[in-house]
């Protein structure tokens, strides 16, 4: 029996794109996303509870997201996700959930970047046999 691991997140970023290189040359784009949710905590108040995601997008795809997102942009992630767990510097044990992008979609209205009903770009590009965007200079949705 085969086994299935996809993600949809909308959120918002919480801070610019951080993009690098591995020693092969593929970039690599890392950027943080937050969602948040109502819910009612024991005494009937409603709380807003914000759940932060890290992503990492690969190749082209990471590319697109270093250049067309910033801080407090809406956006659409869709991947594979991964719990970590790690010692922070005050010696507590920590988790933290991170996604590995294969689409992302601009979202918000055209003053802000994003198209009005969405738009994207999957990667990526060389599973797709090379499609997915045209020159430099053009957004690729």
């Amino acid at each position: 029996m085969a086994s299935f691991n996809k993600i949809v997140i909308v959120g918002y970023l919480g801070r610019d794109p951080e993009m690098r290189y591995t020693p092969q040359g593929t970039a690599v784009c890392n950027f943080s996303i937050a969602t948040t949710e109502k819910r009612k905590d024991k005494s009937g108040e409603s709380q807003d509870v914000t759940t932060w995601f890290r992503v990492n997008a690969w190749g082209r795809l990471a590319e697109v997201a270093n250049q067309f997102l910033t801080k407090g942009k809406q956006v659409y992630v869709e991947g594979r996700l991964r719990q970590d767990e790690y010692t922070d510097r005050d010696g507590n044990r920590r988790q933290t959930l991170e996604v590995t992008a294969n689409d992302i979609q601009f979202l918000g209205s055209k003053s802000d970047g994003g198209g009005q009903s969405g738009g994207g770009f999957e990667g990526p590009v060389e599973e797709r046999g090379g499609q997915g965007g045209g020159g430099d200079d053009e957004i690729p949705f």
